[in-house]
């Protein structure tokens, strides 16, 4: 079976999940402490200690770079869920690095200022140290401030994605591919808090995350059966 080793909130964990419920597949949830990324190093024979990392028999896959879809494609190859169709290869490459710079900066910060309501009292100190390490001394204090500017900015930053679902129902074809459960994870870790709702002048955005929510692959196979290609 396979495994999932994450924690709950970060939008890397949740996108992966997410393609991993899409499937129809069982798996396993590893949950660990943000502060603590032990079993990801051991697992990884210490090349690596980000999450997510998936453990599926003997293999162990992670990322390799920050340009890199390891998992994603690992799980597409295996389970054949016709996430980067070659005829979307280019423009997927492009608009997953927006997504994974300019909406996920945004959302993170923005959940990070709720961290208390997330991260379990005895992992606080790691949680907060990691975070002032990378980021600055107070830097959750200065996202908290800014915290109105930063979501008038996501809202403007979603405009595209509003205008890409005018004509179907996802991202870019009549069913889910790669940057559809990408930007999900993004949403859904902004979301994570429950401080938050998306923005409502946004409502194609806000039915298409209702309808990520609960998309399933059985559902394309069974369109497949019934429309075949004469």
């Amino acid at each position: 079976m396979i495994q999932l080793v994450q924690f709950p909130w970060s939008p890397f964990c949740i996108l992966q999940r997410r393609i991993l419920e899409f499937s129809g597949t069982k798996f396993k949830i590893v949950n660990i402490p943000n502060g603590d990324r032990s079993l990801v190093w051991r697992l990884t024979r210490e090349r690596y200690y980000g999450v997510p990392i998936i453990r599926d028999g003997k293999a162990v896959i992670f990322e390799v770079s920050e340009d890199s879809q390891v998992i994603s494609k690992y799980l597409d190859d295996k389970l054949h869920l016709g996430l980067f169709p070659w005829h979307l290869e280019g423009v997927q490459g492009v608009l997953w690095r927006y997504i994974e710079t300019e909406i996920e900066g945004l959302c993170f910060k923005l959940n990070d200022i709720y961290w208390e309501k997330m991260v379990p009292g005895t992992d606080r100190l790691r949680f907060l140290r990691h975070k002032e390490r990378k980021f600055g001394r107070g830097c959750i204090e200065q996202w908290r401030a800014q915290q109105k500017s930063m979501l008038t900015a996501l809202k403007e930053k979603l405009v595209p994605f509003e205008e890409m679902l005018m004509f179907k129902p996802f991202l870019l074809d009549e069913r889910p591919r790669f940057v559809d459960f990408d930007l999900f994870g993004m949403l859904e870790n902004f979301l994570y808090s429950g401080q938050y709702r998306l923005p409502a002048r946004h409502t194609r955005l806000v039915e298409w995350h209702r309808r990520m929510t609960g998309v399933k692959l059985k559902s394309f196979a069974r369109e497949k059966e019934l429309h075949p290609r004469h």
